[in-house]
């Protein structure tokens, strides 16, 4: 039987050339007809139920007249994301959350489910059986707030003369993150004038409740929170409450204008505050309560931005929690230079003519407030969000083009590459790494207050940001790391100190050890590292311990968990084996039984029209509390994996000459 198993394999192994090339060639065939005519590539964005119970329940807080049609293909879908555990998760299988099933729940009463309907009395059980709607975070609690089904002091105290604080308090809105400050600053209004949800059918869920929910009071410790820090903060809060009454009416004015100012600074068109769904959302009712018409340019432009996000399946639709076309059309350029043929050259090209101007060069964003002297010169991630462009798509965006001249052998995106790299480097963190969106956003105390129960109200340095920025460092000046003290090597040195134990590293952006390993070997390989160091053999050496039976890779969100004490086998997806195969090919590995395993397990889940299934999340939004499924990953990320083992198996190199 071993003998049968080992010829079979070895048989298949002969044969990978052939299937090597028809998988590549159905792959490439099926994402050039995904190409827009303008050249950008744009796929869904999925979270989890959350997003589209926030947009039901947003039609009935601001009373519109909801659509019926769009509210019942809204429920269906609601109702087919629902668990086998009667509540809803945060990723597809995972685990009962209580804030994502109060929400479907409400929206799906409010659409008009009956409560006796089998799979609203398994949600309300399931619901009950772990805690009631009591256990509900922050912002579920401020949304049934306005809906005046908890009161508001249920809701951690936040004021809106936070808006008025100096820069050097310890908290002032320019310590938190992007996606902080567009989402809390229109809350603050909200939560000064505590608009009542206009609620024309009049639904509630006290049924959701174990003690009548008016009783409710605020939330108790979360998990990834300080003791001390929380008990200091917690006593800061009890002060702010009692004082909170005896504000000046002025001073409350002045700081609601601050606040409002800010928000309708950056409304961004049909394109909404931050480009998010939850900042957008809360944008509009700000507006509502300040009593802004609806036919006003204003109003009617955030409130459009909303809808643009929705899908429509013809039976299903929902609500996607923002655009992805920058970060899909430059990881799509990578993955069809990568195949080298002159039609995925052609198509690449044009994705990145596409891409060349949205280059934001003129507006100085929020990340300018710590970085003054700086020249813009990076690309955000969704169609248009001049305030908050983010490294990780600027360098990648810049490792394309870089990667197309050479391709062309002459210059064509040399000026925006240089520009992104002076930008990218500007955005380097002190301590050597990058985060997101904003330099030394390390104010980590500040995930203590009451209100951040959720964990995530910064953005410091990552492994998986920083990587793809020395990446990028390295693939424009082979020579960077090796020039003591330049922002390349300091980056190196973040990265290796980063590493974790067990030689894995942690990714914030992507389900998670396999992204975080796959964007460091990349960086490493890039910097000049081969299998012979230490950091690149370990990291090897946990993908090969971690790689399924069936030779492929897989890890799901449960990865995130506080106490998570090493890899749980999870089943293979697509996505995770192409970032593994990635990132052993960057390492050297090309030639190993691992990488043929996970070619082999690529090519026998292909599906007859050249792409490959993928249910799964397999992104970070924020950990432990909001994940995202790209649909696009499914696509690029193996057809990119195989189109790089071709490569390097025809040219019997080990050495992949780019960044990524």
């Amino acid at each position: 039987m071993g003998m049968e198993a080992g010829l079979a394999g070895a048989a298949r192994l002969d044969a990978q050339p052939t299937r090597l090339a028809s998988a590549i060639d159905a792959a490439l065939g099926a994402v050039l007809d995904d190409q827009r005519p303008d050249g950008h590539w744009v796929y869904e964005l999925e979270a989890d139920a959350t997003i589209p119970a926030e947009y039901v329940l947003m039609v009935h807080f601001l009373g519109e007249p909801p659509d019926a049609v769009l509210e019942a293909k809204i429920g269906r879908h609601l109702r087919r994301v629902q668990g086998a555990h009667g509540g809803w998760p945060l990723f597809h299988g995972g685990a009962y959350d209580p804030s994502a099933s109060v929400k479907a729940y409400f929206a799906l009463k409010m659409i008009g489910d009956p409560v006796d309907a089998p799979h609203m009395a398994r949600a309300r059980a399931a619901i009950l059986a772990h805690g009631g709607a009591e256990q509900s975070n922050v912002f579920t609690r401020f949304l049934l707030a306005l809906y005046g089904i908890v009161p508001w002091d249920a809701v951690p105290a936040m004021p809106v003369e936070i808006a008025l604080l100096p820069e050097w308090f310890p908290f002032h809105l320019t310590k938190v993150s992007y996606w902080t400050r567009t989402v809390l600053t229109p809350l603050l209004v909200l939560g000064a004038l505590k608009p009542r949800a206009r609620n024309p059918r009049a639904v509630g869920i006290d049924e959701l409740f174990l003690a009548p929910p008016g009783q409710l009071r605020v939330t108790a410790r979360a998990p990834h929170q300080s003791r001390l820090w929380f008990a200091f903060f917690r006593t800061v809060e009890r002060h702010v409450r009692r004082l909170e009454p005896r504000i000046p009416a002025r001073l409350r004015r002045r700081a609601i204008e601050r606040a409002s100012a800010f928000v309708r600074a950056r409304l961004n068109g049909e394109h909404g505050l931050g480009a998010i769904f939850p900042a957008m959302v809360n944008a509009v009712q700000m507006l509502d309560a300040l009593g802004l018409e609806r036919n006003t340019g204003e109003y009617a432009g955030a409130r459009r931005a909303i809808d643009r996000l929705l899908v429509d399946r013809g039976e299903e639709a929902y609500c996607q929690p923002c655009f992805s076309p920058v970060w899909d059309t430059a990881l799509m350029c990578h993955a069809l230079l990568e195949t080298g043929t002159l039609q995925a050259i052609d198509a690449a090209l044009r994705g990145l003519e596409w891409l060349r101007p949205l280059q934001i060069l003129d507006l100085h964003g929020d990340w300018s407030l710590n970085r003054p002297g700086l020249r813009p010169g990076g690309w955000a991630f969704q169609y248009a969000n001049a305030h908050y462009p983010d490294v990780d798509d600027t360098a990648v965006v810049a490792m394309a083009m870089h990667r197309a001249d050479r391709v062309l052998g002459e210059p064509r995106f040399a000026d925006a590459v240089e520009r992104a790299h002076e930008w990218v480097l500007g955005m380097q963190s002190r301590d050597g790494g990058w985060g997101a969106f904003d330099p030394d956003n390390t104010c980590r105390y500040l995930n203590n207050i009451p209100f951040a129960d959720h964990g995530a109200l910064l953005d410091p340095p990552t492994a998986d940001v920083s990587a793809r920025c020395l990446s990028m460092l390295a693939q424009l000046d082979p020579q960077a790391c090796r020039r003591r003290g330049s922002p390349a090597a300091r980056a190196l040195d973040w990265l290796l100190c980063a590493q974790e134990p067990h030689g894995a590293w942690y990714g914030r952006w992507g389900i998670n050890y396999v992204y975080g390993v796959w964007s460091a070997l990349c960086a490493l390989n890039a910097a000049g590292m081969g299998m012979e160091a230490r950091p690149v053999a370990r990291a090897v050496d946990w993908l090969h311990a971690v790689q399924n039976p069936d030779g492929g890779w897989g890890e799901d969100g449960s990865s995130y968990r506080l106490d998570y004490a090493g890899h749980e086998p999870f089943q293979s997806l697509p996505s995770q084996t192409a970032w593994a195969l990635l990132g052993l090919m960057a390492a050297g590995a090309v030639d190993s039984p691992a990488v043929a395993r996970g070619i082999d397990w690529l090519l026998e889940q292909q599906r007859a029209d050249g792409l490959w299934d993928e249910e799964h999340h397999t992104a970070t939004g924020f950990e432990r509390v909001f994940y995202l499924r790209y649909h696009g990953y499914a696509r690029y990320f193996p057809l990119w994996a195989l189109a790089r083992y071709r490569k390097l198996r025809a040219s019997g190199s080990k050495r992949v000459g780019f960044g990524m």
